[in-house]
């Protein structure tokens, strides 16, 4: 299960799986998020906090997952793995080259570093 958490306050979702995502999972949040890039025009930012990341259920979760990213990611700015999980640094290395939004890379334990600097907090 993906649990998605939204502060539209400060336009930042809190994505947390706790097992292995499935293609459920990006629909739930889609219907979380999207309304709120409707009303707003975009998201200030998305959260990955999860201590190791879970992998997915299948190849369409998998999928799901990148078309997800594809129909989201310009309307982001920033995206942040608070995470202590290997996938973190990949994907601020990696996906920084198909995706519009700015990736970084925290610990687990720097959940409101995230938060901050999704909020613009931190300029590095």
């Amino acid at each position: 299960m993906l649990n998605v958490n939204l502060d539209e306050v400060k336009g930042i979702a809190i994505l947390e799986p706790n097992e292995k995502l499935s293609q459920n999972d990006f629909e739930a949040a889609s219907k979380v998020i999207d309304p709120y890039i409707e009303k707003v025009g975009k998201l200030n930012g998305i959260i990955v906090h999860v201590k190791s990341f879970p992998g997915w259920d299948s190849f369409g979760a998998l999928v799901k997952h990148l078309k997800f990213v594809k129909e989201h990611h310009k309307n982001v700015s920033r995206v942040a793995f608070a995470t202590d999980s290997p996938i973190g640094s990949f994907a601020e290395h990696v996906a920084s080259h198909f995706v519009n939004a700015a990736i970084k890379h925290f610990s687990f334990d720097q959940l409101e570093d995230a938060k901050k600097w999704i909020s613009g907090g931190d300029k590095s």
